[in-house]
């Protein structure tokens, strides 16, 4: 039998003792799963510094060599020199090895995490000489107008829907105080290391969280490593969601951490409901000490609610759904946050939170649509559709990880059933909106950090119990292999979900210049066309020109457009405006690459404009085209096209 060992509890019971000299991270002088022998301290494993300068190394000889600028169909995957491969195995294998000793030397397991941060995404920041996803320049677009103006406007009809930024500032705001104490020209010079900041900023968050139900090391740091490799879907860019979601994991670890009510604590203990590996729970609060908590969190979810529209939601999702459980019960919370989010959509969101109620109604309910990524949900291409089918693969082999340690370790489960909790709460979204073809990356994304823990609990075998069974043992053993096979195939399937449509993302600066040539000269008022709001500085001066993107529709309305593109862009021009269409290589990859134009499309609709008397030539390049709208004199009586799609009919969407 184990010895109970009393553990100070709100129920005043005892919690039987884990066998610590199992527990990573026990007391120094246990050696881990050897049957409780004891033996004298061990110093952290000595390839470890090693392994990890030579990972250092290989990247860096790596780099210079990755060919960037040519990239094809498969984007950067057929770029990366076999240094670069070679590199994410050494770190794999120093990982692992770290693991081993992760208990009493935490840091080597969290260095790697940084390293492995790096070398997965900071090639294009250190390499790229411009900002990668072209539809991020709008973002630095609103920096710009706020620092030459000194204030937005979040009640100005903006064009593209981009009053909508105006009306979430947070992010804008912060970066405009950047710009100006770093003195650089604009958020370009450090866009592309946001992926950076971001995931450093975010990995204390996730060892606090994991920590709050877990006290095995090895699996709270193969958590965190689970995390990044199956954090492909590119949301951490240069933009609002990176940091509304950073601010939404620090507020979910508080309150797992400090939220916990009197006598359930004691309950779980005495019903045996804690895994061998769980962390001692956390000491339940008293009503005073929650009503402070409430008042600290206040001004954090104020800053979530300031910085994006979408993620006040899922974190209001995620308290209700912590209410289900009688540790997390707090109404006062919750009430706080559905407060203040109400509060900020019925004042300065007003104008889009009103547009988003009316859009419902066509929405709701509506699965299919929802959940398909994209405007047109079809990617084309071998590079593109490899990123797809590599994302889907895994996201299947995360849920299916993650499920069966659901299964399989239940104590562990119900020990950790809060995060369980957070994790599957945003997926009833998908039947409320598809967010302009994003919400299965949102839902995703917001659901991974629990996923990726009970991934790693079916990974790392459970600490030894009150007992050892032949199955525990032969476990214990297989999953030194099983480990390290798994983390090569996740790292495996980060590469093409990651880098696969990359060649959609790298603009050359010759186009940059030849789009700000453009917008520069186009006079106030103007209206500026193009297939997609994807390409470089596209929303450049958006509070002094009109936007149309045409082509973000349904493949089959595109393909009735290239049949007479001049007049049907004539059509939707309104009389008396001055226009300009603005094509470009990055547009003619994107519509490709996202189905929106059928194979040759964007070369026959270039042609085919640049042929029309509708349209003037102002400068062609290899690279690019500008043409100026030239209307012809229309009868009085006529109408315009039926079929036309006005300017701002498609919006895009934050």
């Amino acid at each position: 039998m184990q010895p109970q060992v009393p553990v100070p509890s709100a129920g005043g019971s005892a919690l039987p003792a884990p066998d610590l000299a199992a527990v990573p991270g026990g007391p120094e002088g246990t050696e881990g799963g050897d049957g409780g022998r004891r033996w004298p301290p061990r110093r952290p494993p000595g390839v470890c510094l090693p392994l990890l300068l030579t990972a250092a190394g290989l990247w860096l000889y790596a780099l210079p060599r990755i060919g960037f600028r040519e990239m094809g169909d498969y984007g950067l995957l057929d770029r990366l020199p076999a240094a670069y491969h070679l590199s994410l195995l050494v770190l794999t294998a120093g990982f692992v090895l770290g693991l081993r000793r992760a208990g009493t030397a935490p840091w080597w397991p969290a260095a790697y995490c940084a390293a492995l941060l790096f070398a997965l995404k900071a090639p294009p920041a250190v390499l790229y000489d411009a900002v990668r996803y072209p539809w991020a320049s709008k973002h630095d677009a609103v920096v710009e107008t706020l620092l030459a103006g000194g204030e937005l406007r979040p009640g100005a009809a903006l064009s593209g829907n981009m009053s909508a930024y105006d009306q979430w500032p947070g992010f804008f705001t912060l970066n405009a105080g950047l710009v100006r104490a770093f003195g650089v020209e604009t958020a370009a010079v450090y866009a592309n290391w946001a992926p950076i900041v971001l995931g450093l900023l975010t990995l204390p968050v996730l060892v606090l969280i994991y920590r709050t139900f877990c006290q095995d090391w090895r699996l709270v740091w193969t958590a965190v490593w689970i995390f990044q490799l199956a954090n492909w879907v590119g949301q951490d860019y240069f933009a609002p969601q990176g940091l509304a979601y950073l601010l939404h994991l620090t507020v979910v670890a508080v309150v797992l951490r400090h939220f916990v009510r009197p006598g359930s604590a004691g309950r779980l203990r005495d019903r045996g409901f804690l895994d061998p590996a769980a962390a001692a729970v956390p000491p339940p609060t008293g009503t005073g000490q929650r009503a402070l908590c409430v008042v600290v969190l206040a001004p954090l979810i104020a800053a979530v609610n300031a910085t994006h529209q979408l993620t006040p939601v899922m974190l209001c999702v995620c308290l209700l759904a912590l209410g289900l459980t009688r540790r997390y019960r707090n109404t006062g919370l919750l009430a706080v946050a559905v407060l203040l989010m109400l509060t900020w959509n019925l004042t300065l969101g007003r104008p889009l939170f009103t547009e988003t109620l009316r859009t419902l109604k066509e929405s709701i309910g509506e699965l299919t649509r929802n959940s398909r990524a994209g405007y047109a949900g079809r990617l084309t291409g071998p590079g593109p559709e490899l990123a797809g089918t590599a994302g889907v693969l895994m996201v299947l082999a995360i849920a299916a990880l993650a499920g069966a340690a659901v299964v399989l370790r239940r104590r562990l489960t119900r020990s950790a059933l809060p995060l369980l909790l957070v994790s599957v709460a945003p997926v009833p979204l998908f039947a409320v909106n598809d967010y302009g073809g994003e919400m299965l990356f949102r839902v995703y994304l917001f659901g991974l950090p629990g996923a990726a823990f009970f991934a790693a609990a079916a990974l790392v075998p459970a600490v030894a119990g009150s007992h050892r069974s032949r199955a525990r043992t032969l476990w214990r053993g297989v999953s030194s292999f099983v480990l390290p096979a798994v983390l090569l195939l996740l790292t495996a399937g980060f590469l093409p979900a990651y880098y696969g449509k990359e060649t959609m993302y790298y603009t050359p600066p010759e186009e940059t210049a030849l789009v700000a040539r453009a917008l520069d000269s186009a006079p106030d008022g103007s209206l500026i066309l193009a297939t997609t709001g994807s390409f470089p500085r596209a929303l450049h001066r958006y509070d002094r020109l009109g936007h149309w993107f045409f082509a973000e529709q349904e493949p089959a309305a595109n393909e009735r457009l290239l049949q007479d593109p001049a007049g049907h862009l004539a059509a939707g021009i309104p009389p008396g405006t001055t226009a300009y269409v603005v094509l470009t290589r990055t547009q003619d990859v994107y519509t490709a690459g996202e189905g929106l134009l059928p194979p040759g499309g964007f070369r026959t609709l270039r042609a085919k404009l640049s042929a029309s008397p509708l349209f003037r030539t102002v400068e062609s390049r290899p690279y690019g085209i500008v043409l100026e709208y030239r209307p012809a004199v229309r009868h009085p009586d006529e109408r315009p096209r039926g079929d036309a799609v006005t300017p701002n009919d498609r919006q895009a969407g934050p």
